[in-house]
Parts: C-alpha cells; sequence; structure tokens
C-alpha cells in the first residue's frame, strides 16, 4: 500500500509562517499574566482586553483612520525622497574613489545625531507642517539605504562585469543591465530597513512639530494619561511598520531569485 508522503519543504514552510504567530500569542498570554498576577494601576499597564477594545474605538473614528493616513504618507514620501538622494550617491560611491573618500568619513555622522535632537532645528528651517516631517523621514531612511546599495553595487561579481565590457558595453548599459539587476536585492534591503524607521521619523516628527497624525495622537493619549489608547496606537504603527516591511521583503525576494539565475 502506498503512502501518501508530504514533501520535505512543506512542514518547515508551514511551520516558519506559523512561528510568528505562535509567539506574538506567547507575548499576549505572558503579558495577561502579568496584569492578572501583578495586578499593576491600569494607567501603568492595561490588559490586552483594555487595549484590544480601546482599538476598537480607534478602528471606528474616521479621524482615526485620518490620522492613519497622515502619518503613513508622511512615512512614504520621505523614503522615497530619502531614496532618491541615496540610490545616485550609492552609484557615485561605487563609481568614484574620489567621491568615496570625500563622503564615506561622514556617513557614520549622520547616524549618530538623533532624530528628536533634528526636528527642532527642521522646524526652524522649514517650519511647522507635514514638509519638515516627510524630511525628517527622509534623513532617517537615508543612511540605510545607502549602506545598502554601497555594499550590493561593490559585491556584484567583477567577472560578470568584466565579461559585460569585453562586449562592449558601456558605463550606462553596465549599470542598468548589470549592477543594478544584481544588487537589486541589497538595494531593496535598504529600503525595508529604511520604509520602517520612517514610520518612527514621522511620529517623532509629529510630536515635536505637530501634525494630524499618529505622533499627534499619541501626544494626546499621554497627556490624558490613556495608557490603553496608547497601546493600542503603538499597536497601530507597528502593524504599518511591519506591513510596509513585509511587503518590501517579498520583492527582495523574489529578485534574489532572479538575480540568483542570472
Amino acid at each position: 500500500m502506498a503512502l501518501t508522503t508530504v514533501p520535505r519543504r512543506a512542514r518547515p514552510t508551514g511551520r516558519l509562517a506559523a512561528a510568528p504567530w505562535v509567539f506574538a500569542a506567547m507575548l499576549l498570554l505572558a503579558w495577561a499574566l502579568i496584569v492578572a498576577l501583578a495586578a499593576p494601576p491600569a494607567y501603568v499597564l492595561p490588559s490586552p482586553l483594555a487595549v484590544a477594545q480601546r482599538l476598537g474605538v480607534g478602528l471606528a473614528s474616521p479621524g482615526f483612520w485620518a490620522a492613519v493616513q497622515m502619518t503613513f504618507a508622511e512615512a512614504v514620501g520621505g523614503s522615497i525622497l530619502g531614496a532618491a538622494v541615496a540610490l545616485p550617491l550609492a552609484i557615485g560611491i561605487h563609481r568614484s574613489r574620489l567621491l568615496s573618500a570625500a563622503v564615506t568619513p561622514f556617513l557614520g555622522a549622520t547616524q549618530a545625531i538623533p532624530a528628536i535632537a533634528v526636528a527642532p532645528l527642521l522646524a526652524i528651517w522649514v517650519g511647522y507642517g507635514i514638509g519638515p516631517i516627510v524630511l525628517l523621514c527622509a534623513l532617517m531612511v537615508f543612511f540605510p539605504i545607502l549602506v545598502s546599495s554601497v555594499v550590493g553595487l561593490r559585491h556584484v561579481d567583477q567577472r560578470v562585469v568584466d565579461a559585460a565590457r569585453m562586449d562592449g558595453a558601456g558605463s550606462l548599459a553596465l549599470l542598468r543591465q548589470i549592477e543594478l539587476p544584481l544588487a537589486l536585492p541589497n538595494v531593496l534591503a535598504g529600503l525595508r530597513n529604511g520604509f520602517a524607521l520612517s514610520v518612527t521619523g514621522a511620529v517623532v516628527g509629529e510630536m515635536v512639530m505637530g501634525g494630524s497624525g499618529l505622533g499627534q495622537l499619541l501626544t494626546a493619549q499621554r497627556d490624558a494619561v490613556d495608557t490603553a489608547g496608547m497601546f493600542a496606537t503603538i499597536a497601530v504603527l507597528c502593524a504599518l511598520a511591519s506591513g510596509l516591511y513585509g511587503l518590501i521583503h517579498l520583492v527582495e525576494q523574489r529578485s534574489r531569485t532572479i538575480a540568483s539565475l542570472r
């Protein structure tokens, strides 16, 4: 009698897909146990049920969704702006030793300056509103996109590049047809991390420079000692960042598959 067997790859795939949900359930269970056993005041640590109820109230409010859309727009706008500057600079650093020598020592300094310190300066220089918040997000995503892109370009197989040059490929064709496609997984890895950071930048910008997004909502909830509301808003921010991260991760996996076939 023939036995039906499950392919080896199908089993770990199912476990890997379930792993984050199991881990999240364990965290929720630990949270509920702490609240049940320690009984802290609700303003210190609300129960998961209280947070879920507060989240339900927020999701039913049109104003809450307007705040989500604003934060999302600021994060995406900042990511696009940061990428628009970081990618050409990464190509320039890869192609020019002089530019690399001039710029590279200062790149780490851009990460040493906290966003909370930059935000007031942007408010003075640019003013208030969505513009300086988008600019703050762009500054936060710039470094990870730049570094990942430079690493990807520098790790392109030199034998492939040399073969393309022998076939008569020019500098632009080499970049468009060989280097960028092979470096795409690293570029997307930088975008993935940058998009997640851009959500943080949007929240910090709104808390410091004002606005109408989730950062401003967090400020109002903090002033009202609405801890359950803050937990609910933070959960939405985590979902927003995770969604952007996961979307780009899927594109990154596809690009790695394509690159491995080249």
